[in-house]
């Protein structure tokens, strides 16, 4: 390649504020739920960038097709890739795409194709536009970038309302809040320049199991379950405690590790693979992004109720880790249901599509 940056370049990132903010020139856009992704094209050669600086390229082929239909000959555009079905997005679809298999990352572009929203410009022929403002840069974008059937250029707006509309309506559509640039703003790889909003919702959850911390034998995270008529589900972990925190959950929780296993409604879980020193794996446990990641656990009676944090659901299950807010001796584990959780309003991905 040759062009004014070459990959691997971090993205810029965004810090999380709990207002929308309504400062004079702000440019609004909806915060797009899928995998970060800075593309680099150089005629026929183009290559997907990720956050972590893996290249996407090999996991989503229909993308690469795509973008030299729709991108200039050379330029590095900042987006996402998103991966709809039916009227909203489905992220456990795109986390399909990371497999090893080509023919199975063949067979997935067919059926469950990516989609790439541009939303910065970052380089165009021989100029670099980092130092560029983003006002400038945007309205390159448009310019630059032709909508196509699976490329698109960002909704963007400078109007408050219509921002907190959007914030407010396009959940149901499966994106996750709103972003907000000034417009003098250059593009900071890695730095947090950005502001973004997004959905804050509690729950009361079952702690029915932890999983050991990497750095020796503190808790790392704790295990979360919901009832429901088929009993109680695995919907995700709450973890990110303070080191001392993580300590004292250990002495926490031993109390509720005797027995444990003794009608455990994960037993079957635990009788599928039992570890040497006796701790238990879930079913099929595998992390597609470090296949060396231990996913090992300790079942704990289902006794413990905590009050958690979240942004979303991704089917049944919390879309990103939960954070931990408090104990709640008050409530019964059996009362935790899927009942409680707020569901969005659906809403057509189309119309958030076409701007």
């Amino acid at each position: 390649m040759d062009l004014p940056l070459l990959p691997p370049v971090k993205p810029m990132l965004a810090k999380a504020v709990t207002r929308l903010p309504t400062d004079d020139g702000l440019f609004y856009e909806p915060k797009w739920d899928g995998f970060r992704c800075i593309v680099f094209r150089d005629g026929d050669e183009v290559e997907l960038g990720s956050r972590n600086e893996r290249p996407l390229t090999r996991y989503f082929p229909e993308v690469v097709a795509a973008v030299k239909e729709a991108l200039p000959e050379r330029c590095v555009v900042d987006g996402e890739i998103v991966v709809p079905q039916g009227d909203r997005l489905h992220f456990e679809s795109l986390l399909q795409r990371i497999h090893p298999a080509k023919s199975r990352v063949d067979l997935l572009a067919e059926q469950t194709p990516a989609h790439f929203v541009a939303f910065d410009l970052l380089a165009l022929g021989d100029e670099s536009l980092l130092e560029t403002p983003f006002a400038e840069r945007q309205a390159r974008l448009h310019d630059a970038v032709r909508s196509t059937e699976r490329v698109h250029v960002t909704a963007v707006t400078r109007d408050v309302a219509t921002a907190q509309r959007w914030f407010e309506e396009f959940e149901g559509a499966g994106l996750d809040g709103v972003v907000a640039k000034a417009p003098d703003l250059p593009y900071g790889p890695d730095q947090r320049l950005m502001v973004k909003v997004k959905h804050v919702r509690t729950a009361d959850c079952v702690v029915a199991g932890f999983r050991w911390h990497k750095s020796g034998p503190v808790v790392g995270s704790l295990l979360l379950g919901l009832y429901d008529d088929g009993g109680l589900q695995h919907i995700g972990v709450a973890a990110s405690f303070p080191m001392a925190r993580r300590a004292e959950l250990v002495e926490q929780l031993a109390p509720y590790r005797a027995d444990a296993l003794d009608g455990h409604p994960w037993q079957d879980w635990a009788n599928a693979e039992v570890q040497e020193n006796g701790e238990h794996r879930m079913p099929g446990a595998q992390s597609r992004w470090n296949a060396k990641k231990d996913l090992s656990w300790v079942p704990l009676r289902p006794e413990l109720v905590v009050e958690v944090k979240y942004d979303q659901l991704e089917g049944r299950r919390l879309r990103h880790t939960g954070q931990f807010l408090r104990w709640r001796p008050d409530r019964e584990p059996r009362s935790c249901t899927y009942d409680q959780l707020e569901v969005p309003v659906r809403y057509d991905l189309a119309e958030v599509f076409s701007g």
